[in-house]
């Protein structure tokens, strides 16, 4: 049976204080957000208050370089080679989560707030109900 890591809304204060800290040292403004509508939408909406970014755009079928793009977990890699096409400058694409699973080889343009604790699925709290139907 594989763990479960739940994650309440002080952490998650936290890790958006934390990857607000890294996005602003890597010295590059961002005109907007981008994200997906299941996972991402929450982290982006905190983050654009935390960074002062007033444009978020979700779903895109293209996706521009100065906009910073949000997940909530990178584990798989499947959003983000979902994206890959969509973007209109992948080497200057920022992929930004807040957690990245332990043990996975991470791109270059990651950043990301904390790792996993392990293999099992981090429930956010907004997706409590979608882990309670798995």
């Amino acid at each position: 049976m594989s763990s479960e890591q739940n994650v309440d809304w002080n952490e998650i204060e936290q890790l958006i204080k934390i990857l607000s800290k890294k996005i602003l040292k890597l010295q590059r403004s961002f005109q907007s957000i981008t994200t997906l509508s299941r996972g991402g939408l929450v982290p982006s909406r905190l983050l654009a208050d935390h960074l002062g970014i007033k444009k978020i755009y979700v779903d895109k079928k293209k996706i521009s370089t100065s906009s910073l793009f949000v997940d909530d977990i990178f584990d798989t890699g499947t959003s983000f080679k979902k994206i890959l096409p969509k973007v209109d400058d992948v080497s200057q694409l920022v992929f930004v989560t807040l957690f990245a699973r332990q043990g996975k080889k991470y791109l270059k343009q990651l950043v990301y707030a904390k790792q996993t604790i392990d293999n099992g699925y981090v429930v956010f709290p907004w997706d409590k109900l979608e882990f309670q139907r798995t």
